[in-house]
């Protein structure tokens, strides 16, 4: 008997003595069982019984304490999810969803409309647990944020950058307490003291959302750029100091006045001091002797998290917020950049994937607009928004003119500098957890932290389009560039594809008369990546295609960007550059790679005639989609590269469907210049007559040249061959008429459209 015929008996057999025995010895216990022994609940009579039982206890298993919880966490996270990606689509931080999702589960709009649904879905007395996690999400998310700010990059530019971070808090942070003077009466808790509220009113106005201000940098590709730099100095240095005033706040708060608040203060700056004197140089150190994944293991891990929990014990028992605590363990942790990296890595995915949810949430269960009911509310609401944006927006673009800056970085950095988000949330939910912010002050001020998160995107653009009013120095340079080179944008996405496709480029445009130019382009899919992790994957990717520019004596340029709309983008950036050419890659979509042949029989596999899940996933289908996209919305020509392990274009093989393919003549001409091989034409459709003397100027000036007149496209004939030009309309029929002969092709590239750059 074979070993697998064995084993599966034996598997067989031990199940069937297994269940016997139980059998039986279940039975003779149930008969040694007292005639007093209770049964839990009734014992169903039939299957309809059972299963109006089986209804019961799934019932009661959900509206468990556990159960109502996961049930609330599966919801919250589906809700913010699905806003988020709304606010993706409109170009607008995803936090803004996110807060509108809490407020849209709150009671403004399903406690309104679907009371029941919301009674049972956020029962008062579960509350506590997602504020509970909320509060630990929390905690690990002020790690990270500290973790972000570079100080190294602060302290290059610390005299401007304290001066333009000072003004832009200064300004709004007097108008709130200017307002807290005139509606203390009317709108605070009888219990607070005006001191507190009045300063917890203009902390609230003067808070610049530092993380997602870095992200809107990132989407915006101002990260390296004089101005980008700026405004995120700017942005930190006043992130630390609005949260060591929002320190004293609280500290001041809790103890009611100036006087009680000395010692906490006192104890507070010791606490600092300690930080930065002794935990700060000790944890440089540890950053110089674990900087990769292979040295930081579970037990530094550990110490790590045991200090931040210490970090918050400190501050939430010295009256600062355990919060405040959280944010200084991450600024003290090393500067080695590689080993933020890594811990980012390992806090991030769980605090704002899973745990922010929850905080937005929170904070929408208290947010009720319904308390805004009057008018005078809505127009003290307007009142809040105004000072905010004119304190923050009009108080940074002062500060940075004063710098010597120009107008439109002016602008630009108090457009960015207005941002609030989620830092503003989170100093909201201090104030109301105090009860120093009432809620229709609560609410007030979440309304004007949506708003001029909202509004930073929009401002950006108006201010961008109204400086854009003649040329400037460096666009004339520009345009006396384009006509001295060749201009490709290669947009790539694995770090290996970059490297083949740049070859193509070079193979393809290095005989045409003019210098190639080429700029690389790369991108990370999501804005919510942590800035920290964005060096690491543009090393990673650029690194290849940088040496094979080296090797072969190229311009390029190489541009990373962070986009949730890759396509459109990279259609954006060819059409605002003016480029040449764009050449993009097909992705795996008729890779020969073995991964990517699984991934596309995985694809194909899906097919069912009901759902036609063949017309959605067959590589043609996809590859057609993408190119038609880019031929659409790109001015300049297309090129998309199949790579089927390309080295050479040697033998090159032209496939020229009809008169209007005769535009892919002078590629297949410079082609073969380059890369001395030879061309064979292969003309599939009637009417030669019409195309005869551009085809035979064609082969009696590039040599060697074949013509295959009415030749039918197939794998015998494709397989001899290394690359292939074919247009995006003979594509189209090949592969949808002759898929099979295509499984066969070598490399090939899809083109658009005649190139007017070439003679």
């Amino acid at each position: 008997m074979p070993k697998k015929t064995g084993n599966i008996c034996f598997y067989l057999t031990m199940l069937a003595v297994a269940g016997v025995l139980m059998y039986f010895t279940v039975k003779a216990g149930e008969s040694r069982q007292g005639c007093g022994v209770a049964v839990a609940g009734r014992v169903p009579s039939d299957l309809g019984e059972g299963f109006h039982f089986f209804g019961q206890q799934l019932l009661e298993h959900l509206q468990s304490p556990f159960g109502i919880l996961l049930l609330q966490i599966a919801v919250i996270l589906a809700c913010c999810r699905i806003f988020a990606k709304i606010f993706k689509t409109l170009r607008q931080p995803t936090v803004i969803g996110e807060i509108l999702a809490g407020i849209v589960l709150g009671p403004s709009i399903l406690g309104h409309w679907f009371p029941e649904v919301s009674g049972f879905l956020f029962p008062p007395e579960s509350l506590g647990n997602i504020e509970l996690l909320s509060q630990f999400g929390l905690i690990l998310f002020m790690f990270a944020i500290g973790m972000e700010l570079n100080f190294s990059q602060v302290l290059k530019s610390l005299k401007k950058t304290t001066f333009i971070s000072h003004t832009s808090i200064v300004f709004p942070f007097l108008f709130g307490v200017l307002l807290a003077y005139f509606i203390y009466d009317k709108y605070a808790h009888e219990t607070t003291p005006f001191l507190p509220f009045s300063l917890f009113i203009g902390i609230s106005m003067s808070i610049t959302a530092f993380p997602v201000l870095a992200r809107i940098i990132q989407e915006k590709g101002l990260t390296r750029t004089h101005l980008g730099a700026i405004t995120l100095s700017s942005a930190a240095n006043g992130d630390i100091t609005a949260w060591c005033l929002l320190a004293v706040v609280i500290s001041i708060a809790q103890a009611g006045s100036m006087l009680s608040a000395v010692f906490n203060i006192l104890f507070s700056a010791l606490y600092l001091l300690f930080m930065f004197i002794v935990a700060r140089p000790f944890m440089q150190m540890v950053g110089q002797l674990y900087h990769n994944e292979e040295v930081i293991d579970k037990k530094l891990v550990a110490f790590i998290f045991l200090m931040l929990v210490f970090s918050s014990l400190v501050t939430e028992i010295l009256g600062l917020h355990a919060l405040f605590g959280a944010f200084l363990a991450g600024v003290i942790m090393p500067a080695d950049i590689k080993f933020r990296q890594i811990m980012s890595e390992k806090v991030e995915a769980v605090s704002l994937s899973l745990f922010l949810p929850l905080f937005f949430v929170a904070t929408g269960l208290k947010t009720e607009i319904g308390l805004l009911n009057t008018p005078d509310l809505w127009l003290l609401s307007g009142v809040f928004i105004l000072a905010a944006v004119v304190g923050k927006f009009g108080g940074a673009t002062i500060a940075v003119r004063l710098t010597g800056e120009s107008r439109e970085n002016s602008l630009y950095i108090g457009a960015l500098m207005n941002t609030r988000g989620l830092m503003e949330l989170v100093v909201l939910s201090i104030g109301y957890k105090m009860h120093i912010l009432s809620p229709p002050v609560f609410v007030m001020l979440v309304l004007m932290t949506l708003v001029t998160t909202f509004m930073t995107t929009p401002m950006l653009m108006l201010i961008r389009s109204a400086f854009k009013v003649g040329k400037k120095r460096s666009e004339r340079k520009a345009d006396l560039l384009r006509e001295t080179s060749f201009r490709v944008l290669l947009s790539f996405g694995r770090a290996g594809s970059g490297q083949v496709m740049l070859g193509v480029a070079h193979q393809m445009f290095s005989r045409i008369g003019k210098k190639l130019s080429v700029t690389a382009l790369h991108f990370t899919v999501g804005s919510e990546i942590n800035p920290l992790q964005t060096g690491s994957f543009e090393s990673v990717s650029f690194n290849p295609i940088l040496q094979e520019a080296e090797r072969l004596q190229i311009s390029i340029e190489p541009r990373y960007e962070v986009s949730n709309d890759v396509g459109q983008d990279v259609a954006d950036i060819a059409n605002s550059g003016e480029f040449d050419f764009l050449l993009v890659g097909a992705g795996i979509t008729w890779s020969n790679l073995p991964n990517d042949i699984a991934a596309n029989r995985y694809r194909n596999a899906t097919h069912h005639r009901y759902l036609q899940a063949e017309k959605w996933f067959l590589p043609t289908e996809l590859l057609k989609d993408k190119t038609k996209m880019f031929i659409e919305k790109s001015h300049c020509p297309v090129g998309v590269f199949v790579n089927r392990d390309f080295v050479k274009a040697r033998k090159i093989v032209l496939i020229v469907d009809s008169e209007a393919d005769l535009f892919l003549l002078p590629y297949a001409q410079t082609l073969v210049k380059a890369t001395h091989g030879s061309v064979s034409v292969v003309y599939r459709n009637s009417g030669y007559g019409r195309i005869e003397k551009p085809l035979l100027q064609f082969l009696a000036t590039t040599k060697p040249s074949t013509l295959l007149p009415d030749t039918d496209i197939s794998g015998t004939l494709l397989v001899q061959y290394d690359f292939m030009l074919i247009s995006y309309t003979a594509w189209n029929d090949v592969s949808e008429h002759r898929k099979g002969a295509l499984q066969e092709m070598p490399s090939t590239l899809i083109l658009s459209e005649p190139v007017r750059h070439i003679d």
